[in-house]
């Protein structure tokens, strides 16, 4: 973004698992875009889905932390998530990084985690680091329950 608006960046990235970087300066970049108006027209989809998240995350800001965490297990699933044959696979966040993600204490966050685990709405693999959601569909049940409290 800071390529394209001039403006400094605006946040850091972390990566959950190993990745290439590669470095490319800003004038090849704004080169390549008019070059290639597919990239231009992906990059614009991207921004438009990144808007949409945020829009989505304002609209939930007031919700029960139970919701705030559907949501972000359910976003995690569907963009990350690999299906299994007992459910979805994700990557097992620590605890105060998914606090952080779906914006409540972290309290809450292990407090719901254990509820969802005692309910078997998800299953937590530390030795794999693995999170798996055994009950999709009664978290975005949950996850939709926005509109019942709004």
């Amino acid at each position: 973004m800071a390529v394209i608006d001039e403006a400094p960046r605006s946040c850091d990235v972390i990566s959950m698992c190993p990745v290439k970087i590669i470095r490319v300066p800003a004038q090849h970049f704004l080169e390549a875009l008019e070059r290639y108006p597919e990239l231009s027209r992906r990059l614009l989809q991207l921004f438009i889905r990144r808007q949409r998240i945020f829009n989505h995350r304002f609209q939930i800001k007031d919700q029960p932390p139970a919701v705030k965490l559907a949501n972000t297990l359910v976003y995690l699933a569907e963009n990350y998530g690999r299906k299994t044959e007992v459910g979805v696979e994700i990557f097992n966040i620590p605890s105060s990084d998914l606090a952080d993600i779906a914006n409540i204490t972290v309290t809450d966050t292990r407090q719901i985690l254990e509820k969802l685990a005692k309910n078997e709405w998800i299953k937590i693999d530390p030795d794999n680091q693995k999170l798996h959601l055994l009950q999709l569909k009664q978290l975005s049940n949950l996850a939709q329950r926005v509109n019942a409290h709004s």
